[in-house]
């Protein structure tokens, strides 16, 4: 089992057997255990989590629907209420076993339930085990704006089984190859380029590559948790990459995009932008739309797109005074924060990528 420290909590990187969880109730005298799960991490994962990790522990379950939609105050709401009915207390541990929305909207939970209880972040998506249930961000969405509401919190330690990843469609798991991607991007030359390199992208993910991308995240992470310089280099490709997945979160499902999937797109148009702002390699640029169009289906950003997409933009966290502020690159693993980019200049960056 891999042991990686951050400053306030560990996190255990295995595809075995552990009798780590069951230690640790042990040990604490939890009241109660609840787990948060969604509908889908219920019906795929829940019996492989209690066979290998949870056995003979008495639980209570608490379920949500699955999808982004979902990570919203409703199911904040019920999720309160059924812990409360279920007789919970300052006592109590929450286990949030699932992808982004169980560990944001879980995390949110715990952090508030009678002022706050102790929980356990248990990543069943490539994409929550190498970002979303690291860091120490916890929120909802509201009006399908992206972790619009939320806190900076600590889980009591992570546990990343990666034979969860077996449970998972290709399509969730290029999602979660699309934020390591961006560490590469915004941290280390070299490894973007093994990433770039891999053929087959399935749930025989190299468990180093995890690790790797956990290691470059809390690296930044430790050096600034509350996001004030550093750490705002992991929103490269999200201030046009969130504003696509929330347009297309509204149109009909087929149309609808995985976080990751927004996120390349958005990689691409910000790294164009890099190079027209800051002047980026355009070799750097073009090799990045390559590593990213090879891998994801590419959709078409019509003019009523952008239009949508460029006013959804203004709702992005890291904007200040009404002010639109993006994270660019001075070249691959090399970034800047806090940039001022024309309207025409995003415009061209669609184009772009749609050429």
């Amino acid at each position: 089992m891999l042991n990686i420290k951050t400053k306030n909590y560990d996190i255990f990187l295995t595809n075995q057997n552990s009798l780590l969880i069951n230690k640790f109730i042990s040990k604490n005298k939890y009241s109660k255990v609840f787990i948060l799960v969604d509908s889908n991490t219920k019906k795929y994962c829940l019996r492989l989590f209690l066979e290998k990790h949870l056995n003979g522990i008495k639980i209570e379950l608490v379920t949500i629907k699955h999808g982004e939609q979902n990570k919203n105050t409703r199911n904040l709401y019920l999720a309160w209420i059924k812990i409360s009915k279920l007789g919970g207390d300052r006592r109590s541990l929450l286990i949030n076993l699932g992808g982004g929305l169980v560990s944001d909207l879980g995390g949110f939970v715990a952090s508030t339930y009678n002022r706050g209880i102790d929980f356990i972040n248990i990543p069943t998506t490539l994409l929550s085990m190498v970002d979303a249930s690291i860091g120490g961000k916890v929120g909802i969405n509201i009006q399908k704006l992206k972790n619009q509401v939320g806190l900076f919190n600590h889980p009591r330690f992570i546990l990343i089984d990666t034979s969860f990843l077996e449970t998972l469609p290709k399509r969730e798991i290029k999602s979660g190859y699309a934020e390591m991607l961006k560490h590469g991007i915004i941290f280390d030359t070299k490894y973007f380029e093994t990433l770039s390199k891999l053929k087959n992208i399935d749930s025989n993910f190299n468990i180093e590559h995890i690790n790797c991308s956990i290691k470059i995240k809390n690296k930044i992470v430790n050096k600034d948790p509350k996001e004030t310089n550093l750490r705002k280099i992991l929103n490269f490709g999200h201030t046009l990459g969130h504003a696509i997945e929330t347009h297309f979160l509204s149109k009909k499902k087929s149309k609808r995009l995985l976080h990751g999937e927004a996120i390349s797109i958005g990689m691409i148009l910000e790294s164009y932008i890099s190079h027209k702002i800051l002047k980026m390699p355009f070799a750097q640029c073009q090799n990045i739309k390559k590593t990213i169009n090879d891998k994801f289906k590419k959709i078409t950003i019509n003019r009523e797109d952008s239009k949508s997409i460029i006013k959804l933009i203004k709702f992005d966290k890291k904007n200040s005074g009404g002010k639109v502020f993006f994270v660019l690159l001075n070249e691959i693993g090399k970034c800047e924060t806090d940039i001022e980019v024309p309207k025409k200049t995003i415009i061209e960056s669609i184009d772009f990528y749609n050429s």
